[in-house]
């Protein structure tokens, strides 16, 4: 680490501190795959981007003599994003493991491979250096388009249930704290990326704040499942949301029960029944109706045939 600059090193000490914390948000979630043995209705591409961002930044860093902290982040953020991905493989579809095997293939090894040689044998020196990181900014900046999915949600729906805001506050945080690192060592590639992830993290806290109680419209799991959130560390992460990790198959039911329970009540109060739901209504008391009701037929015929007789004998 540069020693000419001690606020360099302790902004970077804390984007460390806070990107480490980003980087395990998604431990919930493979928790959950674990436990299901599933991926369920989870992508595998912002794993994916996140490791190749990781992968980008760490070869940037590594071609620098001042980026020790750039180095220790980005070599966890491919350590961890590589387990991700090892789990997702583990228990995907037979239709997403051929997906995430050819994203992996084409993205992570092919195009980093292409960049690497092409940098390696066109370039040198501060060049290589510039060229790279000027690559970095490029992608970082394309990543960035990821949280306007997750905005656009909150406003069609009017809803920040999963949009986490300790999530987005740390995001937030995490970009402040890069930006000042690259402003310090006099990185713009540092630098620049993370003014933007400052705008959309406000943005995103701006709309939380809008939002949290509001009238809510429900939404499909499969599309809550979907939503993605950006990460503004030294490199770009992007996760998915796991939009209810403590829901299982017990809630469930016993959402439903509470469900027909109320429902029961509602027909209750009107007065009306199912068939076999009318509050103590049994075989016997069935039997007894209906015998009323055969009776009362029997003596209304039997009325109706007197009046017929006294009516002939008038004539």
């Amino acid at each position: 680490m540069n020693i000419h600059h001690p606020w360099a090193f302790t902004f970077g000490i804390l984007g460390n501190i806070i990107s480490f914390m980003v980087y395990l948000a998604p431990v919930p979630t493979f928790i959950r795959i674990l436990r299901k043995k599933s991926t369920e209705d989870f992508q595998s591409l912002p794993y994916l981007v996140a490791m190749f961002s990781s992968m980008l930044w760490l070869y940037y860093a590594m071609l620098k003599t001042d980026a020790l902290l750039l180095i220790t982040i980005n070599s966890f953020g491919c350590f961890i994003e590589t387990v991700y991905i090892a789990i997702y493989i583990a228990y995907a579809t037979r239709e997403s493991w051929l997906s995430t095997i050819k994203l992996l293939v084409s993205m992570n090894m092919g195009l980093f491979s292409l960049i690497l040689l092409l940098t390696h044998f066109l370039l040198s020196g501060s060049i290589r250096v510039k060229a790279l990181g000027w690559i970095c900014v490029a992608f970082s900046v394309c990543v960035f388009a990821a949280p306007l999915s997750i905005l656009k949600q909150i406003i069609r729906t009017k809803s920040v249930e999963f949009m986490p805001f300790t999530l987005s506050f740390f995001l937030t945080l995490s970009a402040v704290m890069w930006f000042a690192y690259g402003l310090f060592i006099n990185d713009l590639c540092v630098a620049l990326p993370n003014i933007l992830g400052f705008v959309l993290g406000l943005l995103q806290m701006l709309l939380y704040g809008i939002y949290k109680n509001a009238e809510k419209k429900k939404m499909p799991a499969e599309n809550l499942k979907s939503i993605v959130i950006l990460g503004t560390g030294g490199a770009s992460e992007v996760y998915p949301v796991d939009a209810r990790p403590d829901v299982n198959e017990s809630a469930v039911e016993h959402d439903q029960t509470e469900e027909s329970n109320g429902n029961e009540k509602s027909m209750e109060a009107s007065g009306v029944y199912p068939v076999d739901a009318r509050p103590g209504l049994n075989e016997g008391a069935v039997e007894h109706d209906l015998t009323e009701v055969s009776e009362g037929d029997e003596k209304s015929m039997e009325a109706s045939h007197d009046d017929l007789q006294s009516d002939e004998c008038a004539v």
